[in-house]
């Protein structure tokens, strides 16, 4: 299935080391968009704040959870959303992501959001800015 491309949000991050399991790291990572240019839809963004928890797990790679702790802030309302994905530490000091969230929203710019499983790309550059790339299967 083809993805069509729906949003753009660019954010600052915020890593938090929590407990380990096992020895493998474990982070809460905050991401909040005020400041940066974001549309949804067609929509421009005005803010867009969540945290997730990320585990590596024995295959060095991560696996994250943003669980009903996602928020998308656009001139007629507001989306929530809990998402959940893989990703890769990159070579210059990143990492990338790769995974589906899911969206509930009242708001008319973004009501056909609700139902839908998205596509995201969210890659983080060495200095903790993040692009999320939103995609709809068609």
């Amino acid at each position: 299935m083809p993805l069509k491309k729906i949003g753009t949000i660019k954010s600052s991050t915020s890593p938090k080391a929590l407990s380990s399991i096992d020895g493998r790291p474990r982070l809460e990572v905050t991401a909040i968009s005020a400041g940066y240019d974001g549309d949804l839809l067609g929509t421009p963004v005005l803010n867009s704040m969540a945290t997730y928890q990320a585990e590596m797990k024995p295959s060095a790679n991560w696996q994250g959870v943003c669980p009903d702790s996602g928020i998308v802030i656009v001139a007629d309302g507001v989306a929530t959303f809990s998402a959940t994905g893989v990703g890769d530490n990159t070579e210059d000091g990143g990492n990338s992501w790769k995974g589906v969230c899911y969206f509930q929203t009242s708001a008319p710019s973004l009501l056909e959001l609700n139902g839908k499983c998205i596509v995201y790309y969210w890659n983080v550059d060495p200095q903790g800015i993040a692009t999320w790339e939103l995609h709809e299967l068609s």
